[in-house]
């Protein structure tokens, strides 16, 4: 059954701080539509349960990039599209870059936005896996103030945020990496594009005299919330990156992952999967320590 548009009521005020006022005065009574890449989906099959919706797409307040000597904060408005192609991001994240052009088609990535994506809190959205790389933060706004939170602490569990029934995402942060760091990604999906993901995965990383100085990985589809593998990271900070540390690797990873049998895959396939992405991109972090 399709929804009947006059069940609906849709506003736009124009401004932040009047989207601001209108939440904080109606605090879990309206929903923000910036793309409506999820939320159109939503309401043409029926299903959508929020009537009161307040259009936030024209808010320059939130549809720009800052970079900076050390950061570049992403507006929560802005599309995909103006993310990969944004110079900066591309210079100092490519796995942002990269993620960001997965997301979708070309009409998705032009409507769909950063913010949207991670109000929605799907556990397979490609963007996920690379802000838990970058160890992104974000900023939450109301009209009470602004708070920032590591992305990490974002997501609560299944479709459930950090985000009261007031506030707004404002903007993700991203702290510039060394330019000599190792970064990885990929996504294996049904298709080579517009394939929501099996399983997506990103990861950042040093080496120091053969052993894992630092890294970090990010991986989607595989637990009810994009999954920091920190129990991962562990077996790996100071090891040598050899057979033995790559099956130890192994091992901590399918102790972290909880994936499930779904209408994309079945929970072993996304195991042997998310198995064998971590050793592929443990052996190319090998051989690119090597060429340094």
């Amino acid at each position: 059954m399709r929804s009947y548009p006059a069940d609906y009521e849709l506003i736009t005020p124009g401004n932040l701080d009047a989207v601001l006022r209108l939440l904080s005065d109606e605090p879990g009574r309206w929903t923000a539509i910036a793309g409506g890449t999820e939320i159109m989906v939503l309401f043409g099959a029926g299903k959508l349960s929020a009537r009161k919706l307040v259009s936030i797409s024209p808010l320059s307040e939130l549809r720009e990039i800052f970079e900076d000597e050390d950061w570049i904060s992403i507006g929560s408005g802005c599309s995909f599209t103006q993310i990969r192609r944004h110079a900066g991001v591309q210079r100092h994240f490519p796995l942002l870059a990269k993620c960001a052009s997965w997301t979708g088609s070309i009409a998705n990535q032009n409507r769909g936005t950063i913010g949207g994506n991670l109000a929605n809190a799907s556990p397979a959205a490609d963007s996920s896996p690379a802000l838990l790389a970058y160890a992104a933060e974000i900023e939450l706004i109301s009209a009470r103030g602004t708070r920032r939170i590591p992305y990490e602490q974002f997501h609560l569990g299944y479709k459930k945020i950090a985000l009261a029934a007031d506030e707004l995402i404002r903007a993700v942060y991203l702290r510039k990496c060394p330019a000599d760091s190792f970064c990885y990604a990929r996504k294996v999906g049904t298709r080579n594009a517009q394939a929501i993901s099996k399983i997506c995965v990103a990861a950042t990383g040093k080496l120091h005299q053969g052993r894992v100085e630092e890294i970090r990985i990010g991986m989607g589809s595989v637990a009810p919330a994009p999954l920091h593998l920190v129990g991962t990271e562990r077996v790996l900070l100071g090891a040598a990156l050899n057979d033995a540390t790559i099956a130890e690797a192994r091992k901590a990873l399918l102790s972290e992952v909880a994936p499930i049998d779904d209408i994309r895959s079945t929970a072993s396939y996304r195991k042997l999967i998310a198995g064998n992405l971590l050793e592929e991109l443990l052996r190319e972090f090998a051989a690119w320590g090597d060429r340094k």
